[in-house]
């Protein structure tokens, strides 16, 4: 009995460590961009240029690209390194043992990434949605950067020429008879090469992209599904009515 009572506290005690690294923030609700080839096809190229330098996609090949849309052709021209070839796994170059001595560990791999961190604040593409957009600059980290949404976070803000540096404002409030500090907003310290709504759209763009690498037969399964309902809703139509016909005359 008291073996289950210290398994119990021990497992609230990671749900709530759990939930202190999602952050004391909301998460923001990602757009639905997984049947949009366009935005798929940008947001495979922000993570190839962007995350497959230190992250891998282990369980993706480069070829299954061509499902939203883009040719053999625009696949080598621009999505591939040099001795990469159509046919191989998403798998990045980073030594393993440089990037435990830079990071602390080493980079995880994302090919689920947007079905695996959903949890108690929303789905994982929202999770990601938030994070990608909540880096601020924190000089007190080793990177310099820090996030609202993993606070601590070991990766550094790749994406910080894009977005610009900026840094969380915060509004005291009491509650409870106690001064909390409630996050307001943002101020822009340095401009990004992209605008705000620009760069918002291309997390959206990224983050729809690994929804979708996360399962890429997920749409077509969705519309067979669809077609599969409504075929057995017309079956069961037509037998509640043949039963009518073969019992009409059951007294």
């Amino acid at each position: 009995m008291k073996k289950l009572i210290f398994s119990l506290i021990a497992a609230l005690g990671l749900v709530a460590g759990a939930h202190a690294s999602e952050g004391g923030i909301s998460w923001d609700k990602a757009p639905d961009k997984t049947n949009d080839l366009g935005s798929l096809q940008n947001g495979a190229k922000l993570f190839v240029n962007y995350c497959l330098n230190c992250h891998s996609a282990s369980f993706m090949r480069f070829n299954r690209l061509k499902d939203i849309g883009l040719t053999e052709k625009e696949i080598k021209d621009n999505l591939l390194f040099t001795t990469e070839k159509v046919g191989d796994t998403m798998k990045s170059a980073i030594d393993p043992k440089q990037a435990k001595e830079w990071f602390g560990g080493n980079p995880p791999d994302l090919t689920v990434i947007a079905r695996s961190r959903s949890g108690h604040g929303g789905t994982g593409a929202d999770y990601l949605y938030t994070y990608l957009r909540t880096y601020y600059r924190d000089e007190t980290k080793a990177t310099g950067w820090n996030n609202l949404a993993f606070p601590s976070v070991a990766m550094p803000h790749v994406l910080w020429e894009l977005q610009g540096t900026r840094t969380p404002v915060y509004e005291e409030k009491e509650e409870h008879g106690h001064k909390v500090a409630v996050f307001k907003g943002w101020q822009q310290l340095t401009p990004g090469t992209m605008t705000p709504l620009q760069y918002d759209q291309a997390m959206g763009d990224l983050v729809g992209y690994l929804q979708w690498m996360g399962e890429p037969a997920q749409n077509t399964r969705i519309r067979v599904g669809v077609w599969v309902l409504i075929f057995l809703l017309g079956l069961t139509f037509v037998a509640w009515r043949l039963n009518a016909a073969f019992w009409k005359d059951v007294k």
